[in-house]
């Protein structure tokens, strides 16, 4: 199981060679995929920016991955892992440490090229 972090998603979109990690896990049935939903305003965010369609990317999205909700627990708990983090690197996310919730929650892997994430545990790295 694997929950796909905006980076690893934008770099499939974009068709680079580190998208390509993410295409070959995704076409494997055996693995099963989530996005959480705060993911989804950063992908928006890059579409406009990059005047790409979103609803496209949206579509594929919701077809290869299930979405994960948000609730008011886990905003506080990321708020706690982002206060540790921080302490091993100074701009670690809200966003990123919301992906670590969740990853603890669902007991798998975040797949991204994030460097925030290179020596995070349980993340495969696409960087």
């Amino acid at each position: 199981m694997f929950i796909i972090d905006t980076y690893a998603w934008i770099e499939y979109f974009d068709g680079s060679r580190k998208g390509e990690k993410l295409q070959k896990l995704l076409q494997d049935e055996k693995n099963i995929f989530f996005t959480v939903e705060c993911c989804l305003a950063e992908m928006k965010g890059w579409s406009l920016k990059k005047n790409k369609n979103f609803n496209d990317m949206f579509k594929i999205v919701r077809a290869n991955s299930r979405i994960i909700s948000i609730t008011e627990y886990d905003w506080i708990h990321a708020a706690e892992i982002r206060f540790e983090q921080r302490k091993l690197q100074e701009n670690f996310g809200l966003i990123d440490a919301m992906l670590i919730v969740k990853q603890k929650e669902l007991n798998c892997k975040i797949i991204s090229g994030d460097y925030h994430f290179k020596h995070i545990k349980d993340v495969m790295f696409i960087g």
